[in-house]
């Protein structure tokens, strides 16, 4: 692995992370985009729980166990060498095995088992499957928390705009063939 793929801050700023084959990872300047983002609408980034729904590597989650000392995240993916990727990826850190969970599974099969615990998730799915991201964000609406932020990367010429009657959509923005959204569950059922 010759992976050009880094956490950008935090406790392990720079630290160099492990790919699964043929992955996409969101890119270090977009990921930095993400969380300056993120800024204005998640309030107690040390406390919450995060869901990496398709994790392939792990990079967004484990951006949070470096930038947030006591926050826990949910790792989830159905690809065995994306499971081992993220299990290589987080041993590297040597941080508190009690702020993680790997989870070797269908995101969309464990939405109503993470989706209530989840203050922010994580929806980054391969672009060739963009209808599961999508699939998964309504799904996810069923039993998400009002409140809860989601950052939904999909490639930039998939037309989507999700249910704004459950999803505030705070920030929709472009970068090269990634389009962001950042929601957040609004109080309708």
């Amino acid at each position: 692995m010759d992976s050009k793929l880094q956490i950008i801050s935090g406790a392990y700023r720079g630290r160099k992370l492990a790919l699964p084959t043929g992955a996409r990872p969101t890119q270090n300047m977009a990921r930095g985009a993400i969380f300056n983002m993120l800024t204005g609408f998640v309030y107690d980034w040390q406390k919450m729980t995060v869901w990496d729904a398709f994790a392939g590597s792990g990079v967004l989650g484990i951006e949070i166990l470096s930038r947030c000392p006591d926050a826990t995240v949910i790792f989830t993916d159905v690809a065995d060498e994306s499971i081992k990727t993220v299990q290589k990826n987080v041993s590297g850190l040597n941080t508190d095995w009690t702020r993680y969970k790997i989870d070797q599974n269908d995101a969309i099969e464990r939405i109503c088992k993470y989706g209530p615990r989840a203050e922010l998730v994580f929806v980054d799915p391969p672009y060739e499957n963009a209808d599961l991201g999508i699939e998964f964000v309504t799904k996810l609406a069923e039993c998400a928390r009002a409140g809860t932020v989601v950052v939904q990367e999909i490639e930039s010429n998939v037309p989507y705009s999700p249910d704004e009657t459950k999803w505030d959509v705070l920030r929709d923005k472009k970068y090269g063939r990634a389009r962001f959204l950042i929601l957040r569950r609004n109080g309708n059922k």
